[in-house]
């Protein structure tokens, strides 16, 4: 009997100390236990949440916003009276990125409890985790935001005497891409000329993100230009120079004035990493080195409607064995007395200047990959087809082929 109640009481202590354990764990919200999960939601953590996480908004590509004033050196002189082009329109270059508005967002619900961990799954720590800078990656060669070929964008490091060892220049953004490489422009002047009287262009063409070397003299030839880009593709080889690993020299281009119309040219047939050519003021004299440049390669001529230039631009461009895809841009409606053809006005002193705005755009087209401005060059009203030369007297006059 005496085992039959000891074996009773035993059972009885058990069963309490098995109540006294359910017991002990707290419903959720309850003094001093952990809060229960918080819910999920698709919205973007409060800045001045406890979660300490700030929205990220997406950053343009454009590595600075400031302006330059570029193309108030002195110029080449010419008859023309206005032969320095229209004045530069500094602009801010906009600002594309978006930022996330603290108030439109919901709040994450957080717990009084300063010892809750923060949940590893919310939406707003995938968001910065893949957020859209880090996952698309920029492609193609670097470009400003601000499209418009009329005005200068970034600040720019120019180097007078140094771009070929003799005498050259050497421009580029002074705050280079960090994700993007740059294109690269060879300049050549016009035949004894210092490349310096050509600052506006080659400022201009640097402010939109290009690297632009200009050689001190334009031969009928490469004999400079070759050297420039070599000396520039050593700069982009050799650690600790500012331009190391910043060029993509796949995307080179060669463009200048008169004689350096020529230099461009030659470049274009014989240096593999120069793709296009812009000549301003210029053609060759036998009108037919146009046809010698090689397949996968572009060209364009901008002359002036009364320049000497007018016979050797129009002879090269009309010549029956030019294959590659090219333009013919004629600057009328001058005010100058330089005459061709029964025609006077634009003379041999326009296309850097006035005209350089064409240069720019078509180097953003055929370098940068802006395929929607082939409209202003190629068919029967684009801009440089039948369009104002912007902030000057007259029209432009293009025409193009094998596009």
């Amino acid at each position: 009997m005496k085992s039959m109640v000891f074996k009773g009481l035993v059972l009885v202590s058990a069963l309490a100390l098995v109540n006294c354990d359910d017991s002990s764990v707290s419903a959720p919200g309850s003094e001093g236990g952990a809060e229960g999960p918080v819910p999920t939601s698709s919205a973007v953590a409060n800045p001045e949440s406890d979660s300490g996480i700030a929205p990220q908004s997406s950053t343009s590509v454009n590595p600075g916003s400031s302006t330059v004033a570029g193309g108030d050196d002195a110029c080449l002189s010419s008859s023309l009276p206005d032969a320095c082009g229209p004045g530069t329109n500094p602009a801010v270059n906009p600002t594309s990125s978006t930022t996330v508005n603290p108030e439109s967002s919901a709040v994450v619900p957080t717990s009084s409890s300063s010892d809750v961990t923060k949940p590893q799954s919310s939406s707003s720590e995938q968001q910065v985790e893949s957020s859209s800078s880090e996952e698309v990656k920029p492609t193609g060669i670097f470009l400003t935001e601000g499209t418009d070929e009329d005005k200068d964008y970034l600040e720019v490091e120019y180097f007078k005497n140094s771009a070929d060892n003799g005498g050259g220049v050497l421009c580029y953004p002074k705050k280079l891409s960090d994700t993007q490489k740059h294109g690269v422009i060879l300049w050549g002047p016009g035949g004894d000329t210092d490349p310096n009287s050509y600052s506006g262009i080659i400022k201009r063409l640097a402010s939109h993100g290009f690297v632009v070397v200009a050689t001190s003299v334009s031969p009928d030839g490469t004999d400079r230009g070759i050297p420039a880009l070599n000396w520039l593709d050593n700069k982009n080889k050799t650690p600790g120079d500012p331009l190391y690993g910043k060029l993509d020299m796949t995307k080179v281009g060669a463009s200048g004035h008169s004689m350096g119309g020529l230099q461009s040219e030659k470049m274009l047939i014989k240096d593999n990493r120069v793709i296009t050519a812009v000549l301003n003021n210029s053609g060759a004299f036998n009108h037919a080195e146009l046809a010698n440049a090689p397949a996968g390669k572009t060209a364009a001529i901008v002359y002036g409607e009364g320049g000497m230039e007018r016979p050797n631009a129009e002879g090269d461009y009309n010549n029956n064995n030019v294959k590659i895809p090219a333009c013919l841009i004629k600057m009328t409606g001058g005010q100058g007395n330089e005459c061709q053809n029964g025609e006077c006005g634009w003379g041999h002193g326009s296309g850097p200047w006035g005209g350089m705005a064409a240069t720019v755009a078509w180097m953003r087209w055929h370098l940068g990959g802006e395929d929607w401005r082939k409209k202003d060059f190629v068919g029967t009203s684009g801009k440089y087809i039948d369009g104002a030369i912007v902030g000057q007297p007259g029209k432009w006059k293009g025409q193009c082929k094998n596009f």
